[in-house]
């Protein structure tokens, strides 16, 4: 029994000195519950639409294309089928801790938040958060689709963003609407 007092009493200064920089270290005002996860849970994965390897409008095992809204899916196949192109996906679906850890790393990278927002928005107002929004990978899909995608109602709406393109139901009738110079001109980032 001798032997286990000495090793009971560091354990429970061990666990004392724990508590005490537990209770004195504040966390900064900015982090919200999804960053204190991606502290605690690492970096988002598959689960959440990173995007890993080859995926296309097809994969619907891929959380980030199997997520994606239904309209905007259906209109992508048949855009890539009727081009001969298959869209590769860098971007899809994404949940919310997702694309706050984009714009975490958007702000560090760019240096201020306001710079940052030219390219990821809040969670609270992505698109692809909401699966109405996708990120093309392949350059010959993004040109044919700069040419043809309003007959299938998808439009680019950044003109800083040619890989970016959303469902326009209207554009297959009357062309796609003019494009946001960024995001930050886009009237439903301004929530």
């Amino acid at each position: 029994m001798s032997q286990s007092r000495p090793l009971a009493r560091w354990l429970l200064g061990v666990g004392v000195l724990v508590s005490i920089a537990a209770c004195t270290y504040q966390l900064p005002q900015s982090y919200t519950a999804s960053s204190i996860s991606y502290v605690l849970h690492g970096p988002a994965g598959q689960a959440d639409g990173v995007v890993s390897g080859s995926v296309t409008v097809f994969d619907d095992s891929a959380p980030a294309v199997g997520n994606l809204d239904a309209d905007l899916l259906d209109a992508l196949r048949r855009a890539s089928a009727d081009a001969g192109i298959t869209f590769t996906v860098s971007s899809g679906w994404r949940s919310a801790e997702y694309q706050n850890q984009l714009l975490r790393e958007a702000v560090a990278t760019y240096g201020s938040e306001a710079e940052a927002a030219r390219w990821v928005a809040t969670a609270a107002t992505s698109q692809h958060v909401k699966g109405a929004a996708i990120d093309i990978a392949n350059s010959d899909a993004t040109v044919w689709l700069s040419q043809h995608g309003a007959e299938y109602g998808l439009c680019q709406i950044y003109e800083n963003e040619p890989w970016h393109f959303e469902l326009r139901p209207g554009a297959m009738t009357s062309g796609c609407p003019q494009m946001y110079a960024d995001p930050t001109q886009d009237p439903r980032m301004q929530q």
